[in-house]
């Protein structure tokens, strides 16, 4: 375990040091969640278009999955493992590149981020279902998750951690909406 833990460090540390000026500026904006405001506005607009009056079931289960991957993102992991962040890691104070003075709150495992993102990104490639939609929108949740270890708020383990989450959870809501709500309907999106 230790030597993961020590892997973790090192790859964390290489990762936050490929920074620039430029990319100071472009990862502070790609981790903002407002930033994405239109990307989701797009995607509740294809889903409409598509599903018509289902596509409220199928937008109020996106939402409980993200809301169950935040939730169980702090609530189980962060307050429980109670993994510092490296940017409040006493190991690496003068080590790391920090942005903005940004360092979130004191905990990271596992990145809230990370599993927003991915259950986003997976409840709605599993909606949509196209090639070209799972290629964009999972390069998406995976630039988002960079940019948190680009900005020194989090080790790669806890982006891995928030992902598998988030996964897990998209998953999860897809299968009930389907079981529960849509069974007749086979979601299917060929027309985008």
């Amino acid at each position: 375990m230790e030597t993961l833990i020590q892997l973790d460090k090192s790859l964390f540390l290489f990762l936050n040091s490929l920074h620039s000026s430029y990319g100071d500026t472009l990862m502070w904006i790609i981790t903002s969640t407002y930033t994405w405001i239109p990307l989701y506005a797009l995607i509740v607009f294809f889903i409409v278009r598509k599903y018509k009056i289902q596509a409220i079931w199928i937008i109020l289960f996106a939402i409980l999955s993200v809301a169950a991957s935040d939730l169980i993102s702090v609530h189980l992991f962060k307050e429980v493992f109670c993994r510092l962040r490296p940017s409040h890691n006493p190991e690496f104070f003068g080590q790391i590149h920090i942005v903005n003075d940004y360092k979130g709150g004191t905990f990271g495992f596992v990145s809230s981020h990370a599993a927003n993102s991915f259950a986003i990104a997976v409840f709605t490639l599993l909606i949509i279902k196209r090639k070209w939609y799972t290629f964009s929108i999972i390069l998406w949740a995976l630039i988002v998750c960079y940019s948190r270890i680009y900005l020194g708020v989090h080790y790669p383990a806890d982006i891995i951690g928030g992902a598998v989450i988030g996964i897990l959870n998209a998953y999860l809501f897809y299968k009930l909406l389907n079981k529960f709500f849509l069974k007749k309907t086979k979601l299917n999106a060929r027309s985008f």
